[in-house]
């Protein structure tokens, strides 16, 4: 089996031609890119991979976001295929009380042609806040950030066509970018990638519905899907075997890959089905209101421990338990009831796909009911 760290191994030497040109593993390699370390490093203005990879070098693995980051861009500072593209253009902007969690970096993959890749959720609490506001925001922080940065460095480098492309949140930037940009900086635009990024909602797409920028989208999910199937698509979307499990096929490392193109499956399977035919149900049968309420609530207390990630909840853990179940305590008494209802309805839409004959009984508290809408 082999991912993407093991074809810039094994590819790495082959620079980008006519003959071996750029492709669906560069393009994922390029989405991943923007997950590293960048804020950690000094940038200047005549940075290359290699130079960046030389800057990186002195971190440990944990250092960086994600395992598997470090030996990346290892591989990518001694691949000719690479290393000598330039990097500029980082922008990092995060906004704890705008649950704005953004980053995007461009990569120069030829004298013609630049990759716009944009970061996905970080491990910050108001970053995966951020992503749950999809579920009842038209648009988020993020997106509106992307939009801005396509079109920015669209303008400075006038005679470049332009990939874009993102992991998870980052993918979901990436088309909304191009999906909003000016029709100047849509035909600019080669193709947009979005390595199991959630989708949009309906009314979204039929605002901005293009049929020409529609058909530069590509979406690739892992078998499992979870997180890239919430909400909806139109543009073409295609499987990916993953060798991990459930939530764990996020993780873009464990993406097979085959010569110069992914290992594809078939279909998704029955577990993403019914996880997305739950979620749409869902959403469907809560309000607008009701998953404001229950997200707002949820990440509520857990800001009431004062940790930045998920990660520092987890290392004092019996400590933030204490904080958030005091936080709770004040939640009202409404809010609660509503925090319930949110929950019963989707446990009731999930159970719904496993045994769609069998009526199911949750024995959950009591609470007011409510008529969905």
């Amino acid at each position: 089996m082999s991912n993407i760290n093991d074809y810039l191994s094994w590819r790495g030497d082959v620079p980008i031609t006519k003959e071996t040109p750029f492709n669906e593993i560069d393009s994922m390699i390029m989405a991943r890119f923007s997950y590293l370390i960048f804020d950690r490093i000094e940038m200047n203005e005549e940075e290359t991979i290699k130079t960046i990879s030389n800057k990186m070098k002195k971190f440990k693995n944990e250092e960086f976001r994600f395992n598997g980051d470090k030996e990346l861009i290892t591989l990518l500072g001694k691949s000719l295929r690479f290393k000598n593209m330039k990097v500029t253009d980082y922008v990092e902007n995060n906004k704890k009380e705008n649950e704005k969690q953004f980053a995007a970096v461009l990569v120069h993959t030829g004298k013609q042609e630049m990759y716009v890749s944009y970061i996905g959720t970080d491990a910050s609490i108001y970053g995966w806040k951020e992503d749950f506001n999809l579920a009842y925001m038209e648009n988020i922080p993020c997106q509106i950030e992307g939009k801005n940065y396509l079109r920015k460095v669209a303008d400075k480098y006038k005679d470049k066509k332009i990939r874009i492309g993102g992991h998870s949140k980052g993918g979901n930037v990436a088309i909304y970018s191009a999906i909003t940009a000016e029709k100047n900086v849509q035909s600019k635009i080669i193709k947009v990638y979005n390595y199991d990024g959630p989708g949009f909602r309906e009314d979204f797409i039929n605002k901005y519905e293009n049929d020409d920028v529609i058909k530069k989208i590509e979406t690739y999910f892992p078998q499992d899907s979870i997180i890239g199937r919430i909400l909806n698509h139109k543009e073409t979307c295609s499987v990916v075997y993953s060798n991990e499990k459930s939530i764990m096929q996020h993780d873009i490392y464990s993406w097979q890959v085959h010569g110069t193109n992914p290992i594809y499956e078939k279909k998704l399977t029955n577990a993403s089905e019914i996880m997305n035919v739950a979620v749409t149900a869902w959403l469907d049968n809560t309000t607008e209101e009701q998953r404001k309420i229950f997200f707002d609530t949820i990440f509520e207390l857990l800001y009431s421990t004062e940790a930045n990630t998920f990660g520092e909840i987890s290392e004092n853990l019996s400590k933030n338990m204490i904080i958030i179940h005091k936080k709770y305590s004040q939640v009202s008494k409404e809010d609660k009831q509503m925090i319930i209802n949110v929950v019963k309805i989707f446990i009731k839409s999930y159970f719904k796909q496993i045994i769609p004959t069998k009526k199911i009984e949750l024995h959950l508290p009591k609470t007011r009911r409510f008529k969905a809408q």
